[in-house]
């Protein structure tokens, strides 16, 4: 009888364990936070795809809802950081594309107690606007890379080409290359994402200045309309671009982009998303009041064939 009992009891204590464990797997998978990206990423640009990606990786790993939501211009992405802090969100990772403009809706969110992480857009504007930590690249020192490169190849006439005009993140990359190269070098400035306009202004450009011997995209979507432009102009100027994408990657192989600047996309959006999951569940804030960065690297035909792996499986 003792036996009995004794085996009863075991088989009692098996099945509420196995209740209990059940109990806390269904806990477990319910997502313990929400957390927002909001973002001035284009649609149908694969850079914020990867962006993407990397940030519901992390939202994966960390077991939170991620809400991804983007806006191109100051107003709008504005908006969505009013709307999002409206819905009590856990915390937010925010391009701090337009810190101007972007000021009273960053201020609305600190006051409700949501912290925020900025990645990408606002290197040298995220401290002062009161974000918590900041991902990405320091964008002028990456403009400067750029210009170095320009000088070290022997360029003497360069044109950047900026989708954005009166994005901080742009202007300080055009503003890097200016700083540091030797050469005559201006910006051309295209209607946002309308590739058939980019393109015809600038092989107006072209046509009209023979000397420019180096084009650099600020973005690479825009890679190979500067390359189709070139060839369309009869011209012969070379062209790089900052980032890097499946497409650049390929055409870097060929031989036809000399190089991309990569600020490892994937990375900043898995780091946005996880910088808030340390914070919410264990208190920490990461980079010691300095950004944590992500590149810059440059990805040549000397090291693309490694890295052209991980572009095409889209996480480069």
């Amino acid at each position: 009888m003792v036996l009995k009992r004794n085996v009863a009891a075991l088989a009692s204590g098996i099945i509420l364990g196995s209740l209990a464990y059940q109990s806390t797997s269904l806990a477990a998978e319910k997502p313990h936070y929400v957390f927002a990206m909001v973002s001035h990423g284009q649609a149908g640009d694969s850079f914020w795809d990867i962006i993407r990606k990397g940030a519901e990786a992390a939202a994966a790993k960390d077991n939170v809802k991620l809400v991804y939501l983007t806006d191109s211009t100051a107003s709008g992405e504005s908006k969505l950081l009013v709307n999002v802090t409206q819905q009590h969100v856990d915390g937010v990772a925010l391009t701090l594309a337009f810190p101007g403009a972007m000021e009273s809706a960053v201020r609305q969110t600190i006051a409700a107690n949501i912290p925020i992480v900025g990645f990408n857009a606002g290197t040298d504007n995220w401290k002062q606007a009161g974000l918590m930590a900041y991902v990405g690249v320091d964008n002028h020192s990456a403009g400067m890379a750029v210009g170095n490169e320009l000088n070290a190849e022997g360029a003497t006439d360069a044109i950047c080409i900026n989708p954005l005009q009166g994005a901080v993140q742009l202007e300080a990359r055009s503003n890097g290359i200016k700083d540091a190269f030797h050469g005559k070098f201006s910006v051309v400035y295209t209607p946002g994402y309308d590739m058939a306009a980019a393109q015809s202004r600038l092989v107006a450009k072209l046509q009209q200045d023979p000397k420019i011997d180096y084009v650099v995209t600020l973005g690479a979507p825009f890679a190979p309309t500067a390359l189709t432009a070139v060839s369309m102009s009869g011209h012969k100027a070379k062209v790089g671009t900052f980032d890097l994408t499946p497409v650049a990657a390929h055409l870097i192989q060929q031989g036809k982009l000399q190089w991309a600047v990569d600020q490892q996309p994937f990375v900043q959006g898995y780091e946005a998303i996880d910088l808030l999951w340390l914070y919410k569940t264990n208190g920490n804030v990461v980079g010691g009041g300095q950004a944590v960065l992500t590149g810059p690297a440059f990805v040549t035909k000397s090291n693309i064939d490694m890295v052209a792996k991980f572009a095409n499986a889209g996480t480069r």
